[in-house]
């Protein structure tokens, strides 16, 4: 029922798109879908899973909801459902932080016996930064939003401790106990060198097994990521700082996202010859580096998203240029798409996702209403966002079923509407 409670921002968007329109239903169908299709409220939380998988990821289930905290803002009811999911998340997080995915219930399911630690509630243990930076992002959004602090509670506190160890852990991942195999699998499913990944040498950053797309890591420095960590790091002190008055506290979390980022600056910059100081995606503090970008967030091109800097800073705006370019091996052009794929997904396809967020880290209104075209141009007449899209045959897609894409998608539309109606 609670569906009803987003009727009001969803008759407005409408309005100013066209009753009629396609983006009109497109959105329609794509906003209330994490409410209506993918979210199960239980006893004491809320359980959210993404799709076509019925396993909770941390990352997806925050990045599903975040398009409803403008009417949780005004609606009790639908901010207590996002309560409920940051409970959850904290629960999950205590349970196993290394852990990315997770099941309702702790029946042993999962996606393959790995080797790892294992634990009845875990779906899947690929350690992934992002996936303890979007739950406290998550429960600090509430917090803004709508002034609602029963979430932080000392719960959430034992979590954000263990988010904070971990990270600190992971500065020296050669100390760390972390370890995944994956048998008879392709190479982006499992870690080398007996599960612990690639060398890589101290940089102050902290260590991630693999991507938010959750393919392996070349290099275990994923800058997105850890810019990421450090923005979450900061807001964390503020919490911390204001609601539970623990000075030590803040100051340790201040400390660690100034580390990491002071390791950005000066391990994840590199110099491209035709578009100068660009950030890499991923690094070892040893030398190597990779120069890509992958359609999963968080991405390079979501560096404003994310909050670590403005959009017209510029080795962001160099960054920006190149990942939008045949340099990124993961950027297509074709007869009805062009934009950023992943390699989590066959050669030629372009995520919705990406679109969402290159037009989400817009102002420039010919971009965001060039990608705005592209998006109606990607469904395929489904009236959903789907995972991976072919650039020049939009009928052959991946997963008909990608909550987190139609809600980004949303995302952009409210911003959409801002530039361009």
């Amino acid at each position: 029922m609670l569906e009803k409670e987003l009727l009001p921002i969803m008759d407005r968007v409408c309005e100013k798109l066209g009753r009629d329109s396609k983006a009109a239903r497109l959105f329609m169908n794509c906003y209330p879908n994490t409410l209506s299709t993918t979210t199960k409220v239980c006893s004491e939380d809320v359980f959210v899973f993404t799709g076509d998988i019925h396993a909770m990821w941390l990352r997806d289930s925050s990045a599903q909801v975040r398009h409803y905290l403008p009417v949780a803002k005004e609606n009790p009811s639908v901010a207590d459902l996002l309560v409920g999911l940051s409970r959850r998340q904290m629960k999950c997080i205590l349970l196993d932080a290394y852990a990315n995915a997770f099941n309702e219930n702790p029946d042993w399911g999962c996606y393959r016996a790995d080797l790892t630690t294992r634990n009845s509630f875990v779906y899947e243990r690929k350690y992934e930064i992002d996936s303890l930076c979007y739950p406290i992002q998550l429960a600090s959004l509430i917090y803004r939003e709508t002034g609602r602090t029963d979430h932080l509670d000392e719960t959430f506190l034992k979590a954000l401790l263990r988010v904070l160890s971990v990270f600190e852990i992971e500065q020296h991942h050669e100390k760390s106990l972390y370890h995944f195999e994956r048998m008879d699998c392709p190479p982006s499913d499992t870690l080398p060198e007996q599960g612990k990944g690639n060398p890589v040498a101290f940089t102050g950053m902290t260590w991630s097994g693999f991507r938010p797309s959750d393919d392996a890591c070349r290099y275990g420095y994923l800058i997105p990521s850890n810019m990421f960590a450090s923005v979450i790091l900061k807001e964390a002190a503020k919490i911390v700082s204001e609601l539970f008055r623990d000075s030590s506290l803040s100051h340790r979390l201040l400390e660690l996202s100034e580390q990491i980022r002071e390791g950005i600056e000066r391990y994840g910059i590199v110099e491209h010859p035709e578009y100068g100081k660009v950030y890499a995606y991923e690094v070892d503090g040893l030398g190597n580096y990779v120069l890509m970008d992958d359609a999963n967030v968080p991405s390079l091109l979501s560096i404003p998203y994310l909050g670590y800097l403005t959009g017209d800073d510029p080795v962001y705006q160099n960054t920006r240029r190149l990942i939008l370019s045949k340099v990124n091996p993961y950027y297509y052009e074709g007869r009805v798409l062009k934009g950023i794929g992943s390699p989590h997904t066959p050669p030629d396809h372009i995520w919705p996702i990406a679109l969402s967020m290159q037009g989400l880290t817009s102002n420039d209104r010919e971009e965001v209403q060039e990608v705005f075209d592209l998006l109606m141009a990607s469904d395929a007449d489904t009236l959903f966002m789907h995972e991976g899209v072919h650039k020049d045959d939009p009928s052959r897609f991946t997963r008909p079923w990608f909550a987190w894409s139609n809600s980004l998608f949303s995302e952009f539309i409210l911003h959409y509407i801002e530039i361009c109606s």
